[in-house]
């Protein structure tokens, strides 16, 4: 029970990896709030089921009053904030081409969400981490930071922003006890997701451990940087990939 009567917000909870998160923290106690899109009622009704607490709550990472609302809402609900997982992220929709075939639109959208809204989900929550001299603050980046994949410029740029971003966030928040690190999960193969299998098996010979990824892979490392466990660790990237990536 690491995470004992802690609250986490879990930005795109509604989704199958932040479920994952969400069921994981509070199988070890702690008070999940499920800021998304869409709802994520079905995750708290099985965070419930398993005798936890949980809510949903309608937030678009990208605008700042609604981040604001949202965590007020879990400040009222659950007493605080202790830990944020920035999840939620601008991919599965995302136009995919060569760069100089992209629309501003397309590139200003990766940006609000995945850049923009980790930013203010951070400056949202700082508030109540200083008060209490302590918090985590997890960042979800990506491999493709690293390996620069084509045709996804846009979001691979993000990405590599949310690194860059959890290293000047750990500069300015040390001072306040707050710990801020990012992870850069591989490919992630998600319950119920179609992929091609020559992808799939392509992508699976590039790692050292020749299978593929799936969510209880992430689960551990970002449970790690948001226990006590991981106290003395802030500014670091830490890569779960199977063995793709190497630093």
């Amino acid at each position: 029970m690491r995470f004992k009567d802690k609250v986490v917000i879990i930005t795109g909870g509604g989704g199958k990896i932040g479920k994952a998160y969400a069921l994981a923290f509070a199988k070890e106690g702690a008070k999940v709030s499920l800021p998304d899109l869409v709802s994520a009622e079905p995750v708290v009704k099985a965070i419930q089921d398993q005798g936890g607490a949980a809510m949903s709550v309608s937030c678009d990472v990208s605008d700042e009053a609604s981040v604001k609302a949202m965590v007020e809402a879990t400040v009222k609900r659950f007493g605080g904030v202790d830990i944020l997982v920035n999840n939620a992220a601008y991919f599965m929709t995302v136009k995919k081409g060569p760069f100089w075939e992209m629309e501003a639109e397309e590139f200003d959208k990766a940006m609000a969400v995945n850049v923009r809204g980790v930013w203010l989900c951070a400056k949202a929550v700082f508030p109540y981490m200083k008060e209490r001299r302590k918090g985590k603050i997890i960042n979800i980046s990506s491999g493709v930071a690293l390996s620069g994949n084509p045709n996804y410029i846009h979001y691979v740029t993000s990405k590599g922003a949310v690194i860059s971003m959890t290293r000047a966030m750990a500069r300015e928040l040390g001072d306040h006890g707050i710990c801020v690190n990012s992870v850069a999960p591989g490919f992630t193969l998600t319950e119920g997701r179609q992929v091609d299998p020559e992808y799939e098996r392509k992508r699976n010979e590039q790692r050292c451990f020749k299978r593929s990824q799936v969510e209880s892979d992430i689960v551990g490392t970002v449970l790690f940087l948001a226990s006590s466990e991981s106290d003395f660790m802030t500014g670091q990237l830490m890569v779960v990939d199977g063995g793709t990536e190497f630093l």
